[in-house]
């Protein structure tokens, strides 16, 4: 079980620890929304984590196959819908540095995308729109 602390710094601005590592993250609202976007906001973080997700399970399926998938890249994109405010859309395109992936590692790495616990996690109503450039 892992355990976060969060602590609210004024200004619309959190402080988030991961307790085992002690790693911190500051979060900030994004400037349509009062605050000063000065870093992620949660909903950046939302998104976010969905890339990390899914690159970390292709990262898994790739070591426990015998290639490599590092270097990989992912251009993250968020879209927000009004009334209510929620996150309407994350656009995920990977970025593959090799190109040379075999037939079965493509197939590999396109399964493993559907795998992911946060893509498993985020509402159907959120439209995921991932593209995989090899």
């Amino acid at each position: 079980m892992t355990k976060m602390h969060t602590k609210c710094l004024g200004n619309l601005r959190t402080e988030i620890e991961h307790l085992q590592s002690k790693v911190k993250v500051i979060t900030d609202a994004p400037l349509d929304n009062h605050g000063k976007g000065e870093s992620f906001s949660p909903t950046d973080l939302f998104a976010s984590s969905l890339g990390s997700c899914i690159l970390t399970i292709i990262g898994i399926t790739a070591q426990e196959n015998n290639f490599s998938i590092d270097g990989t890249t992912i251009d993250i994109e968020k879209i927000m819908a009004s009334d209510p405010r929620r996150v309407y859309e994350i656009k995920l395109n990977f970025n593959f540095p090799k190109n040379n992936y075999t037939q079965k590692e493509k197939e590999l790495i396109e399964n493993a995308v559907h795998t992911c616990p946060v893509c498993n996690s985020v509402n159907p109503n959120i439209i995921q729109t991932i593209k995989l450039n090899f």
